[in-house]
């Protein structure tokens, strides 16, 4: 979740900045067409409880999964709420996250392994009753395929947290087939333990891990031989990069495997990051030395840092919130456009490379709506979760 933050005289202006980044060897797809005047979002399901995340299973029932902070996970069908949760871990998340206030604890994140249809296996994120990250795998029942077992539950990893903000929460597999897991810089303001720039700590960093094999000592998930740091010498074996904030929502394309991460900023910044697909992990993302492109704390990096492909100002918004690249079939015009918005303002941009290979932006739909999440359903439609609204939108074309 974000952190709270008051937004203050949002200008017309989008003041944005773009970096070139390489290619990769492939070849440059032909850039998208941005019309904001030509899309719309047409709302999926209503009434809902605080909802944080929606996703699919890979298994071809055409179901939306929609993670709800208070701890439930609920299947839509079809644009009908199913009556019986998914999976209810109420009792087992945050109790600020029970209640009707802020808070950015509480079931965050979701993920459907990419063998579901045969193994029957996902895995959740939350902040449990001390307020610690728990990253735990469960499976399917084996008589209602729209209910889980929660007799399966498996702890895989936890992370004390030692604020009640920034536990980042984004759980997704990688074209590799190994899960993916991002965590915030412990909280309060301003890193005051240095977690970002500390890569011996899980914290603000973005971890990767198998998920099939055990490790040693009877660990229930593996290092990759390929991780940075899997010796442990020089920095925790999880971790797959660093320096990062908050990394609220990360997703890779399907299509190329890239991937993106929106990183939540301080006082003034909102960064997109990128890694291209086929490098190596270790990336340093630069906070809190740095926050967006822009000198924060001023300390030592812990190697070099990589810098945002995109960030806007706070005259924009005040916390970014990742999306995706759009690969859907009913909106040919948006193909290769990397979808994000912003959780305070409502608005949305659209990030591309042009045919040079320089990034290239855009501002898209104003949705005035608090945006918890962006997902996406089996064929690559784009869906926006309504955190204010409780509801989920899907993008269509405004004739539509």
């Amino acid at each position: 979740m974000k952190q709270s933050k008051k937004i203050a005289g949002l200008s017309s202006l989008v003041v944005i900045l773009l970096l070139a980044v390489p290619l990769t060897a492939r070849a440059q797809e032909e850039a998208p067409t941005i019309d904001p005047g030509a899309y719309t979002l047409v709302e999926v399901v209503d009434g809902l409880a605080r909802p944080l995340y929606v996703t699919h299973a890979g298994d071809g029932s055409g179901r939306l999964f929609v993670v709800l902070q208070g701890g439930a996970i609920v299947v839509v069908r079809d644009g009908e709420r199913l009556p019986d949760p998914f999976l209810d871990l109420t009792d087992r998340v945050s109790p600020e996250a029970r209640g009707g206030g802020y808070t950015e604890r509480g079931l965050l994140g979701l993920a459907f392994h990419p063998d579901y249809a045969e193994n029957g296996r996902f895995f959740v994120n939350y902040t449990d009753n001390r307020g610690d990250t728990v990253v735990a795998e469960y499976a399917v029942s084996a008589d209602d395929p729209d209910r889980a077992d929660p007799a399966s539950a498996k702890a895989l990893l936890t992370a004390a947290q030692p604020y009640g903000n920034h536990n980042g929460g984004h759980l997704d597999f990688g074209p590799d087939g190994y899960l993916y897991i991002s965590l915030g810089d412990g909280g309060s303001g301003g890193d005051p333990q240095g977690n970002g720039q500390n890569p011996f700590t899980l914290l603000g960093a973005l971890l990767r891990i198998d998920v099939d094999r055990e490790g040693d000592g009877g660990k229930p998930y593996a290092i990759p031989e390929d991780n940075p740091f899997a010796d442990g010498a020089a920095g925790a074996p999880e971790v797959w990069a660093w320096g990062l904030r908050n990394a609220w929502r990360i997703s890779f394309d399907r299509a190329t495997g890239d991937l993106y991460i929106g990183d939540v900023g301080q006082n003034l910044w909102e960064e997109i990051d990128f890694q291209p697909a086929g490098s190596a992990g270790g990336v340093n993302y630069g906070w809190n030395a740095y926050e967006g492109t822009h000198v924060y704390s001023g300390e030592a990096l812990a190697g070099d840092a990589a810098m945002p492909i995109a960030e806007y100002g706070h005259d924009q918004g005040v916390s970014v919130t990742g999306g995706y690249v759009y690969r859907g079939a009913a909106l040919p015009a948006l193909q290769g456009a990397y979808i994000y918005g912003d959780w305070g303002s409502g608005k949305t941009w659209a990030a591309y490379r042009d045919a040079a290979g320089v990034w290239q932006n855009t501002p898209f739909i104003d949705t005035g709506r608090q945006i918890a999440s962006f997902g996406e359903d089996e064929a690559g439609e784009l869906y926006v979760v309504s955190y204010d609204e409780g509801a989920v939108y899907r993008l269509a074309a405004a004739d539509e």
